[in-house]
């Protein structure tokens, strides 16, 4: 069984005359802390920050994109952008460190999907004018495009709420808990969106076929 190492932690630009950080009631290990000091150029608070968040950052990332290297490529992406100031837009008090670095983990990697289909496309339009394609493979992925479109089409009929929590668990790959953290609602509730969504999902693609 071959094992997906984690990637080694993105090699760091200096940056002039970092701000100090310092100050009593700032604790050094938790991820709200480290974000706030890695906002403030603490190159050892991002080292820490990586080692404490890499694996689940990789983990969402492997979700969405299932490939290895497209998955590692978009975690050091991540935590590049964290150096480079998105740590510096961290709100405490919007939510939890850990729910924010997913949801911009999850933006990143969502952004890759849609640049990948838009290279695939491009290459799909330059293949049927200049090659000799097989006519069953254009069929499938017109098919298969059908099917997306027929999904993203009934995700619209949801609720906004349901929306938002169905894309949090599945495109996002959040626990129950999680997406209940992320939205600030109770676990049942969050869990009741999403079967609700769910079922409305099952009956719309039903009435689709």
């Amino acid at each position: 069984m071959q094992i997906t190492r984690i990637p080694a932690p993105v090699r760091l630009s200096p940056r002039s005359s970092p701000p100090a950080v310092a100050g009593p009631g700032l604790p050094g290990s938790g991820v709200e802390s480290l974000l706030l000091r890695v906002g403030q150029g603490d190159a050892q608070a991002f080292e820490d920050l990586y080692r404490q968040t890499s694996a689940r950052v990789y983990g969402l990332a492997r979700k969405v994109l299932v490939d290895a290297e497209m998955s590692a490529e978009t975690t050091q992406d991540v935590f590049l952008a964290l150096w480079q100031g998105t740590a510096a837009r961290f709100d405490p008090g919007l939510g939890t460190g850990m729910s924010w670095i997913l949801t911009v983990a999850h933006r990143r990697a969502v952004d890759k999907v849609r640049s990948e289909e838009s290279h695939r496309t491009r290459d799909l339009k330059w293949g049927i004018k200049n090659q000799d394609v097989d006519y069953d493979q254009v069929a499938d992925a017109a098919v298969r495009q059908s099917e997306a479109a027929a999904v993203r089409a009934c995700l619209a009929s949801l609720s906004a709420a349901q929306r938002e929590a169905i894309n949090l668990a599945y495109y996002a790959g959040l626990t129950y808990v999680e997406v209940a953290d992320h939205l600030g609602i109770p676990v049942p509730t969050a869990k009741t969106r999403i079967r609700d969504g769910i079922g409305r999902l099952r009956t719309c693609l039903q009435a689709a076929d």
